[in-house]
């Protein structure tokens, strides 16, 4: 867990401004713990992200949101075909079996 003004070190990329902003925009969404914000690991990569897309990419303030949306979606697939494979994993060998001729029989009808 970082503080505010640890994020900021740590990033260099931003400023207090900008950050407070996308705090208040929810871009970001720390904790708010003893009067300031805690930053968790995740929380300081999405910092480091919205930084590069701005600064490298130059997506402006009105894309941000429609494009963070889109990461949060595919990362919430990706999160739930790890459970899926996770779940799949702790059938029996038959039931592993019979879903790999599925998928297989599937991805032959695309």
């Amino acid at each position: 867990m970082m503080a505010l003004e640890q994020v900021l070190a740590a990033v260099g990329r931003v400023d207090r401004q900008d950050l407070t902003l996308w705090i208040e925009r929810r871009w970001v969404r720390p904790h708010h713990e003893g009067g300031g914000y805690v930053f968790t690991e995740l929380d300081v990569a999405r910092v480091t992200l919205i930084c590069e897309m701005r600064h490298d990419l130059a997506i402006d303030d009105e894309a941000m949101p429609v494009v963070l949306g889109l990461m949060d979606q595919l990362y919430g697939m990706r999160r739930r075909v790890r459970h899926l494979v996770d779940a799949v994993s702790a059938q029996p060998e038959e039931v592993r079996r019979a879903i790999a001729a599925e998928l297989k029989r599937q991805a032959a009808e695309d």
